[in-house]
């Protein structure tokens, strides 16, 4: 198995299905893993339905606990050689992931993130998202000496074997600065490729809030300190 794919899941029942086919119509060889993360809406109805054709694997938390957990269940399923995150909402498009994977295969890489700042279509999201995650990747730059353009994407594809190696504590939004403060920590050389990007508004169901920001930051911070792993 050539790569994993985590979805975490939390109320999208509206795009859910939508996306897993367009998940399942890439050509790779892929293992899909959804965890719902508590949802109260028909998310896990969808789920168990592809569950029973065995076309993916669904996990589910009883209760609501995070993204950051959400994909952490997820990760101890994962068999493939590399584990991508998929959001499942409709903002990333799935046909990005197998042009990310050929880079993975044929650098041999151990991490590659797909960049919506290095797209010239890309749409970018509020101001203040768009102005945060700027600042957001300037900081990973500084303290982690990386060179990097989009630090808080969805789109990490990581050797699956390294990511589980990371001891990732997050449990919620704060998996991307974990992840890329953790790589940087081990010197990992992280290739960047551009993506597309379609941002949803509040109204259509976007969950991260400033204070996910704030928490990003501190993330970035704590883990420069050598002695916290």
């Amino acid at each position: 198995m050539l790569l994993t794919a985590i979805v975490p899941v939390y109320n999208e029942s509206k795009t859910l299905a939508i996306l897993l086919e367009k998940l399942m119509a890439l050509p790779c060889e892929m293992q899909i893993i959804a965890v719902d993360d508590g949802s109260t809406d028909s998310s896990p109805q969808i789920l168990k339905s592809l569950a029973d054709e065995k076309k993916i694997l669904y996990l589910r938390h009883e209760s609501n606990q995070g993204k950051g957990m959400a994909i952490r269940t997820g990760l101890d399923a994962a068999e493939g050689v590399y584990t991508i995150i998929q959001d499942a909402d409709l903002e990333y498009d799935p046909k990005d992931i197998q042009r990310m994977l050929d880079v993975a295969v044929e650098n041999n890489a151990d991490a590659v993130f797909g960049s919506r700042n290095l797209h010239s279509h890309s749409e970018h999201s509020y101001r203040r998202y768009y102005l945060g995650g700027k600042f957001l990747t300037m900081l990973a730059n500084f303290l982690y000496g990386l060179d990097i353009s989009d630090e808080s994407t969805c789109y990490k594809m990581v050797r699956t074997e390294l990511m589980k190696s990371l001891n990732l504590k997050c449990r919620g939004f704060e998996f991307c600065p974990e992840l890329v403060a953790k790589l940087a920590r081990r010197r990992i050389k992280i290739n960047e490729i551009p993506i597309h990007y379609h941002p949803r508004k509040m109204t259509e169901g976007k969950k991260i809030r400033w204070q996910d920001g704030a928490k990003a930051i501190a993330t970035l911070i704590k883990y420069r300190f050598p002695g916290i792993k």
